[in-house]
């Protein structure tokens, strides 16, 4: 098999595999606050296993692991808040939520980067909003608050990605991936008794849980994000962006099949799903000739990863 052509395969096959990130977030029983701690926790203890990791901490200047480390606190919230939001209202509803990324960063990007405003990622906004006010309409009323908490999860997407962007060349990924997962699993451990309602993030789970959270932690994040890795050294950012894009839309399909969610939703939010990817798509469209390689640190600590690049 040519290069591009199994490395297509790849990223196919690690974005399905995010896709299971919202099914998996649904069906562990624990609380959204110790279903990321036991995630992220599991992640770092395997990257420290790895030689590599180690020689890159050492080698990394303090100033850089200090700013790595402030940007693993917006990594940890922004996972707290996608569960959070799954945990609210249900998988289809967490997923679609975040496409919304693309529009914050939009507005993010420019300021973190200190580039100039682009109006056509503004289009891109623009043509997004009437898709969001679908899907609002298009779930239970018991469900907003969830989708209020999936919105902050896509703002936070928007933030940690654009500030990795701006120091994507002075680190290796899975070394950078351990500094920001470690600092938001030190993050919880202090949160986690401030929290009302949150749960202990020091709760053993069950036998249940303990399967679902090893293949979440390495199914879903450690392994997809190797082979993206491998993958993104034969395939240009346009090909990767618009696989990638395709995570809500496997998401979706999987708890329909999975969760049976279908019941739950109406034609208006499905409605408001396409418009929402339609405008999404458009953003690599408008972008094609300016596209930069989608970063490794990216793919490794986000779960809608083609979202927000």
């Amino acid at each position: 098999m040519q290069p591009v052509s199994k490395a297509r395969l790849q990223i196919h096959f690690c974005v399905l595999l995010w896709g299971f990130t919202p099914i998996l977030g649904k069906l562990i029983t624990l609380p959204a606050l110790p279903l990321v701690w036991w995630r992220m926790l599991l992640v770092v203890v395997a990257l420290l296993l790895m030689p590599k990791v180690w020689r890159g901490l050492f080698a990394m200047p303090a100033r850089l692991r200090w700013a790595y480390a402030g940007i693993g606190v917006l990594v940890s919230l922004h996972w707290l808040s996608f569960y959070a939001a799954i945990k609210l209202s249900n998988a289809s509803v967490g997923t679609t939520c975040m496409a919304l990324g693309a529009v914050f960063l939009a507005f993010i990007e420019p300021w973190i980067a200190r580039r100039r405003f682009d109006p056509r990622e503004l289009m891109i906004g623009i043509a997004v909003v009437p898709g969001v006010a679908m899907v609002v309409g298009g779930v239970p009323h018991g469900m907003r608050l969830g989708i209020a908490v999936g919105v902050l999860s896509a703002l936070l997407v928007a933030l940690f990605s654009s500030l990795n962007k701006r120091l994507v060349e002075h680190g290796d990924p899975l070394t950078v991936t351990c500094i920001e997962l470690g600092t938001g699993t030190a993050l919880l451990t202090v949160l986690a008794p401030l929290l009302p309602h949150s749960g202990a993030a020091f709760v053993l789970p069950n036998t249940h849980d303990t399967l679902l959270l090893l293949a979440l932690s390495f199914g879903c994040t450690l392994l997809p994000f190797t082979l993206a890795l491998v993958a993104l050294r034969h395939l240009s950012a346009f090909v990767t962006q618009m696989v990638t894009n395709l995570e809500p839309v496997y998401a979706i399909v999987l708890a329909v099949v999975l969760l049976n969610e279908q019941r739950q939703l109406d034609g208006w939010f499905y409605a408001g799903v396409a418009v929402i990817l339609a405008a999404v798509f458009m953003h690599p469209l408008l972008h094609r000739r300016d596209q930069q390689p989608i970063q490794p640190e990216s793919l490794g600590t986000t779960e809608s990863h083609g979202m927000v690049d």
